[in-house]
């Protein structure tokens, strides 16, 4: 049997010495497609910080992996490797305004120590063609409508082919056709293997789009049945 993609064992998560999370224990098997739910400020950003190495781990408040990685013993300059190996998707897309689309793509790539300009420019043709926006790439942020620019954080995210996919409230700025146009993506890439933990409190996605789903309320982790 393989590893889990994503381990926590009695693990309590702590902002400012305030306990957030208390003895959640989650095991994430590779291929799955699982949801955070729970009401804002519960702990579902919190919880996916921690697994992105934007949260440390207070000492002895339980272990931590992800990927194969210790978070418990991750040192800040081995922080950027991690991350090369998720994709990581946020409510606000966070792409770059004063670039294009294929810009914004060649930065994160240059970034992650691609070399070679013809290889880039084969890898940002994938992504967009994967997320079904192979025409967008000399545009700019502000040009495209809000569920294209969270189309193009998930090519972002598909970069460097992540074995695991976290998407805090990936549908949190958009009506609701977009949202089930933004979520297709999200199970069609979870088709193609790659594992996938999404955050949000949109239970119309969820009813659309069955999947395991884990809700967060009063400190800990409760596994609900899928709906079919």
């Amino acid at each position: 049997m393989s590893n889990p993609v994503v381990l926590l064992e009695k693990l309590n998560i702590l902002q400012k010495k305030k306990i957030i999370l208390s003895n959640i224990n989650l095991s994430v098997n590779k291929g799955e497609f699982i949801y955070l739910i729970g009401k804002t400020g519960v702990g579902k950003s919190s919880l996916l910080r921690v697994l992105y190495g934007d949260l440390k781990i207070e000492r002895n408040e339980g272990e931590a992996h992800i990927l194969g990685i210790n978070l418990n013993k991750i040192k800040e300059k081995k922080i950027p490797y991690l991350r090369r190996k998720l994709g990581i998707v946020f409510q606000d897309f966070k792409l770059l305004a004063d670039r294009s689309i294929e810009k914004n793509l060649i930065f994160v790539l240059k970034a992650t120590d691609w070399k070679d300009s013809s290889d880039i420019k084969t890898r940002i043709e994938e992504v967009l063609n994967m997320v079904k926006l192979e025409d967008v790439k000399n545009k700019f942020p502000h040009e495209l409508s809000g569920g294209e620019q969270q189309r193009v954080a998930i090519a972002r995210a598909l970069l460097n082919n992540p074995e695991l996919i976290l998407a805090d409230e990936p549908t949190g700025n958009l009506d609701p056709a977009t949202s089930i146009e933004v979520m297709q993506v999200l199970k069609d890439i979870h088709d193609s293997g790659t594992t996938i933990i999404v955050a949000t409190h949109d239970y119309e996605i969820i009813s659309k789009f069955p999947a395991k789903t884990i809700r967060i309320e009063k400190e800990r982790l409760f596994e609900l049945s899928k709906k079919k």
